[in-house]
């Protein structure tokens, strides 16, 4: 499996990003976001977390416009998989890949601690590791992890078993407990919290890494 990382100015946890998939197995190339095209043969593209742009306008607004957006929305458009994690969830919802908003966290603080998550669906190439109802620890670090959506949107999520994790107990005021969602074929997941940073047991829970472990399972010849 081929992973494009995307580093933005700003991005820090980029690095974090290519040694949880290089961990699983896969072939990382880093990618800068002038590039205008995605490397040949990708099949997942990376966005990972920080502060692109320094958050300017909004997070991941910027981002979302840069010369790499174009072919990653394309790539999208054409059933590639897409994994975006915290600054890279925001920039998700901005490309408009993913549905809703994230807003200031409740409390108006930065969070940076392990929360719990529940496991909502195992039905997707990012989860299929997991047991729908698994419970896990999986860090966050974020200022605006507040996710919302209409009701409509919200209704929909649910209904079509899209949302992919759910917090034990919200942190930061996301509406439904929301964590993690899905794109309607499944193949782009955003989520605010970093299971690149719960990988291996010197980060206190290796939670995360069987998400990277079922991608690559996703892609291993039958």
């Amino acid at each position: 499996m081929k992973a494009a990382v995307i580093t933005f100015p700003g991005s820090n946890c980029d690095r974090d990003l290519a040694m949880a998939f290089e961990q699983a197995g896969a072939e990382v190339v880093r990618v800068w976001h002038k590039d205008t095209d995605l490397p040949q043969g990708t099949d997942i593209v990376g966005i990972p977390g920080g502060f692109s742009f320094g958050d300017y306008l909004r997070c991941g607004a910027i981002a979302a416009r840069s010369p790499i957006a174009k072919p990653v929305v394309e790539f999208a458009a054409n059933g590639g998989h897409v994994l975006g994690i915290c600054n890279g969830f925001q920039v998700l919802l901005e490309m408009g890949l993913l549905p809703g908003a994230l807003l200031r966290n409740a409390n108006l603080r930065y969070i940076c601690k392990p929360v719990g998550l529940r496991v909502e669906t195992s039905q997707s190439p990012f989860t299929s590791a997991y047991g729908e109802g698994d419970a896990i620890t999986v860090p966050i670090a974020h200022h605006d992890g507040n996710y919302t959506a209409d009701p409509e949107t919200l209704a929909r999520l649910s209904g079509e078993g899209r949302v992919a994790f759910r917090y034990l107990d919200t942190p930061n005021g996301s509406v439904d407990d929301i964590a993690g969602i899905l794109s309607e074929n499944r193949r782009v997941l955003g989520m605010m919290p970093h299971p690149e940073r719960a990988c291996s047991p010197i980060h206190g829970s290796t939670d995360g890494r069987r998400l990277f472990d079922a991608l690559i399972s996703a892609f291993a010849p039958a």
